[in-house]
């Protein structure tokens, strides 16, 4: 008898946490043969990747596997696994980039590595020093993924269809990031740019990529390969989208013990989101001068933030935004109306958009 969808998708995240969990510990004991001074490490990584997350980019390239009729196997669910190593790296190095002194309620990786270069009084810069920690331990992440990816125990087929699918997820993470940091640059708003940016920095890689990737263990290049594909193409883009342009409304409006950063920090970042980029749009000159006073600054107060927050709901910025994922939301559920797509696996991915979504402002 199958599990209901919600009770599936919980065994397969507690099956990645198990997986990440065994990887995760041999790692730290072949660092620590390599030398005592990596147990911290060491540790924080392992805190960083196993304390928190939803575990999406695993479920839904589970979701892509079992929707192409794979077979469950424990080897696939370590190889989906690996996923959430490659988050782990973009997340903290994007942590690093935008200077955000948390994640998930804890001390950033580059903060806390700050905090123990200041505790054990070491020599040279805390800041210098913890930057080149975040940017060490966020490659560490990315070869990890690899290994993992690589040692999963899929066979040599499964691994060589995946593999192109994999490189492509990691280039454009990469390019996504770049997008971003050169749009903070040009201090200037476009709602074409930003709209691309959410879709290559965390659109595509949350869903239609780890889609593409499951589906790519189960299928061999083919028809029914491209067909697959295509149709996740369709419901994982404006999906991954909808998920950005949500994150984006939490990182102005969330409550931040649901975040686990301190309310309104993209307005402090200086976020050139589709958010702030329609609000610019649609600013008078009145609202237009304050939020050049306020709008990325480090040291924004909480009056500052609300002054931004009123602005970006008087121009109408939140309501076309929410409007924009609920959309975008039905344009990717409707995709999913498709004969190829069994029944079991269609309420898999139902479920897991409705969680993805599920983020309370």
């Amino acid at each position: 008898m199958s599990l209901e969808p919600q009770f599936a998708l919980a065994d397969i995240r507690i099956r990645v946490q198990r997986d990440l969990t065994d990887f995760l510990a041999e790692q730290t004991h072949y660092l620590g043969e390599i030398g005592t001074e990596l147990i911290p490490a060491a540790e924080a990584i392992n805190a960083f990747l196993l304390d928190g997350g939803k575990r999406l980019r695993p479920l839904f390239a589970y979701c892509g596997y079992v929707s192409a009729d794979g077979k469950d196997d424990d080897a696939i669910i370590r190889a989906i696994s690996c996923l959430e190593l490659l988050q782990g790296c973009a997340l903290i190095h994007d942590d690093l980039m935008d200077a955000s002194d948390t994640r998930r309620g804890k001390p950033s990786i580059h903060r806390l590595f700050e905090g123990i270069h200041h505790d054990e009084e070491l020599s040279g810069s805390p800041m210098n020093y913890g930057a080149s920690a975040a940017i060490l331990l966020g490659d560490l992440a990315l070869v990890w993924a690899d290994q993992m990816l690589h040692h999963s125990g899929i066979t040599d087929a499964q691994l060589i269809r995946t593999l192109a699918i994999y490189d492509e997820m990691r280039v454009e993470i990469m390019a996504g990031q770049f997008l971003d940091i050169h749009e903070q640059a040009l201090a200037t708003q476009s709602v074409a740019r930003s709209l691309k940016i959410a879709r290559y920095k965390s659109g595509k890689y949350t869903v239609e990529r780890p889609l593409h990737f499951g589906a790519s263990l189960a299928l061999p290049y083919g028809e029914k390969r491209d067909n697959f594909f295509a149709m996740f193409s369709e419901f994982g883009l404006p999906l991954g989208e909808a998920f950005q342009l949500r994150d984006d409304l939490l990182g102005v409006f969330g409550d931040p013990a649901l975040t686990g950063k301190p309310a309104g920090d993209d307005l402090r970042e200086g976020k050139r989101t589709v958010l702030m980029a329609m609000t610019q749009d649609r600013a008078n000159a009145k609202q237009e001068a304050a939020i050049a006073q306020y709008f990325g600054d480090r040291h924004l107060d909480s009056k500052g933030v609300e002054v931004l927050r009123t602005i970006i709901v008087d121009t109408g910025a939140r309501d076309h935004v929410e409007e924009l994922v609920e959309k975008l939301t039905l344009t990717a559920l409707d995709a999913l109306n498709r004969d190829e797509i069994p029944q079991s696996a269609h309420a898999l991915l139902n479920e897991l958009a409705s969680i993805a979504m599920g983020k309370n402002l």
